[in-house]
């Protein structure tokens, strides 16, 4: 029996609520800080963008040296483990070496002043989606900072399955084959401390290291644990994933927070257990009433893993309902060389449009095919463009290959 056929048919909200474990004034600042981070409320998420974003604020400046290309990040400090970090993970890859960084801070009113930026062969910006727009539009795009994939349940949804890939769907069908997979809702607090130590911590230390960007364990406890989900993943009677989301029953939406395997260890992976946590996960969702699942998000860029894993599954990417949805990337290409060309090529990038819409921009030339490889087809992304380097470079001095 499948882990589909033995779904909890739990209510997508604790019966009753855990006790508390700090004090109210504590609490009470956890939760406005959660709230900061994360609430999707108009007037909240404008505030924040404004503040972030504001004028007379500091903000780092850093330029970032590897492979055979620089590339700085300047603005919102979070595009600093976001955006700046996956390029440099993606430069790393095959060279067995470190980026070298250069920081410095700037004032946000030189953000919108090109000249005043670390000079690169690739230059980027965070900021407001506003201010973006008011730099140069000559070898550059505006980018997402972030998107989210989200799954709509609407009274036609049938088959919860039906909108993922069919490769997904085969790994799914052969993984519950392979393992005797249970999955339900656990409402122990001592499960959740053992669910932070031994699969959400062990994992992100185990997958990104000094890089990993946690929830702290009481922020988890008092903001997520104590009104929302927390899921279990069995595979042959022993744990071995967990999935904690934050539960907003009057949008009915479920929002996928924490996540990890037992210990972080590469054998659950080979098992399958996220992506069968995933499946699981949208049953449990479809049939307890949610009307959206909300999987979250990654960066922008089409090479990023879980770009491609969140969109086997049939979702729509949306900009994030948080203030990552005001914010925006500017990206501006200074320099044409070869290593700069295999960089765009390797990375094809979720573009804004000067319409609005969402747009995949596949890079290219003739020594260097798209790599379409990285899928871009998906609800959401309206348009899909092959885009000549020599025609987006040209003016820049040619690129001597």
């Amino acid at each position: 029996m499948t882990g589909s056929e033995r779904l909890t048919s739990q209510t997508a909200r604790p019966a009753a609520l855990p006790p508390p474990r700090v004090p109210l004034n504590q609490r009470l600042r956890l939760h406005a800080g959660y709230e900061w981070r994360n609430s999707g409320n108009p007037l909240l998420t404008g505030l924040r963008v404004g503040w972030d974003t504001r004028s007379w604020g500091t903000f780092p400046a850093v330029r970032s040296d590897l492979g055979g290309v620089s590339i700085s990040y300047s603005g919102l400090p979070e595009g600093l483990a976001y955006t700046l970090e996956f390029t440099e993970h993606r430069r790393e890859e095959g060279l067995g070496e470190s980026a070298v960084r250069t920081a410095t801070t700037l004032k946000g009113r030189n953000l919108t002043s090109p000249p005043q930026l670390p000079d690169a062969d690739i230059v980027i910006v965070g900021t407001s989606r506003a201010k973006a727009r008011q730099l140069p539009s000559n070898a550059s795009l505006i980018m997402p900072i972030r998107v989210h994939f989200v799954l709509d349940f609407g009274e036609d949804f049938k088959n919860t399955h039906h909108q993922a890939s069919k490769g997904a769907r085969r790994d799914f069908r052969q993984k519950s084959r392979q393992h005797d997979w249970a999955f339900g809702v656990e409402h122990d607090p001592a499960w959740f401390e053992f669910f932070y130590d031994r699969i959400y911590m062990a994992t992100m230390l185990e997958r990104y290291g000094e890089r990993a960007r946690t929830e702290s364990r009481d922020s988890a406890y008092e903001c997520l644990f104590r009104s929302g989900v927390l899921f279990y993943l069995s595979a042959n009677g022993k744990r071995v994933a967990g999935h904690l989301c934050h539960w907003d029953p009057s949008s009915g939406v479920l929002t996928s927070r924490l996540l990890g395997v037992l210990d972080g260890a590469a054998e659950h992976y080979s098992a399958g257990a996220l992506k069968v946590m995933y499946f699981l996960l949208i049953e449990w969702a479809a049939k307890n009433g949610a009307r959206r699942l909300d999987f979250q998000g990654t960066e922008a860029f089409l090479s990023k893993g879980t770009y491609q894993m969140k969109r086997r599954f049939g979702t729509r990417v949306a900009l994030p309902p948080n203030h990552f949805g005001g914010k925006r990337l500017w990206l501006q290409v200074r320099r044409d060389s070869p290593p700069v060309r295999d960089f765009l090529v390797a990375n094809p990038m979720l573009t804004e449009t000067p319409d609005g819409v969402l747009e995949a921009v596949y890079f290219h030339d003739d020594k260097r095919p798209a790599r379409i490889d990285y899928r871009a087809e998906s609800p959401g992304v309206e348009r899909i463009r092959h885009a000549g380097l020599d025609d987006f470079l040209s003016g820049l001095g040619g690129c001597r290959d």
